[in-house]
């Protein structure tokens, strides 16, 4: 893992870098957010997201992220933006503050009751698969609406925008169209169901200038600031 310093030093280059995209596309820098995604890495990757001023960090994996938060004792919260079981549910509910990755109407029935259960409300993004890849979660995006509608019925979730994940391809269009077609269908939802929505999560590291283009609101980066994980299997 990088050291502190070369975090910092990472991380400017990569607020410069969507400083400079926010320009060329008449974005407000401050409308685009970096959330640190730490999965995998030690703790000190925690510490060196609050250090520098982030109030929150990415895992995809709830038991990981169950354990980091147990041993951790600074104030960050977490945001899963991995796929979640529904026999995860409860546990997620208990360790994360919003869950990006809620694709099923199965799992925000569940997440409702157990957030119910908690006396709490639980903070949510429907992720969509609007790269139509079949190797990523998501619902289709035909299903957003019958989502949407179901989440609003819930008096324990709060919908606060949606989540992708570009296609992995060598072509920058596709992840842009994947990340325009979710503003748009974020857009047309808002306007059926009067509700805002202002979270939109997408763009990793390899299509940044894609998502800022195309309106994201928040870009998911991890090992651009924080070095290389280790191999899966490993304990971070």
């Amino acid at each position: 893992m990088k050291t502190f310093e070369e975090f910092e030093s990472s991380l400017k280059q990569l607020r410069e870098e969507v400083g400079e995209y926010c320009e060329k596309y008449g974005r407000d820098p401050a409308s685009v957010a970096i959330l640190p995604v730490t999965k995998r890495q030690p703790l000190d990757a925690v510490r060196y997201a609050e250090e520098a001023g982030f109030s929150a960090v990415g895992e995809n994996v709830v038991q990981e992220a169950t354990r980091k938060a147990a041993e951790y004792s600074g104030q960050i919260q977490w945001e899963l933006i991995g796929h979640l079981q529904s026999n995860k549910a409860k546990i997620a509910v208990e360790t994360f503050e919003r869950i990006q990755t809620v694709d099923t109407g199965k799992l925000v029935k569940r997440l409702n009751r157990l957030a119910g259960e908690q006396e709490t409300t639980q903070r949510i993004l429907l992720q969509i698969n609007t790269a139509g890849d079949p190797a990523k979660h998501g619902a289709e995006a035909d299903d957003a609406e019958a989502l949407v509608e179901e989440v609003l019925d819930c008096p324990h979730l709060l919908l606060e925008g949606f989540m992708t994940i570009g296609r992995l391809s060598p072509d920058p269009n596709e992840a842009e169209q994947a990340f325009i077609g979710l503003r748009e269908l974020r857009d047309q939802l808002e306007a059926e169901f009067g509700h805002t929505f202002p979270e939109l999560s997408m763009g990793m590291s390899g299509d940044i200038e894609m998502a800022v283009k195309a309106g994201s609101t928040q870009i998911r980066v991890g090992t651009r600031l924080f070095g290389e994980r280790p191999p899966s299997g490993q304990t971070a």
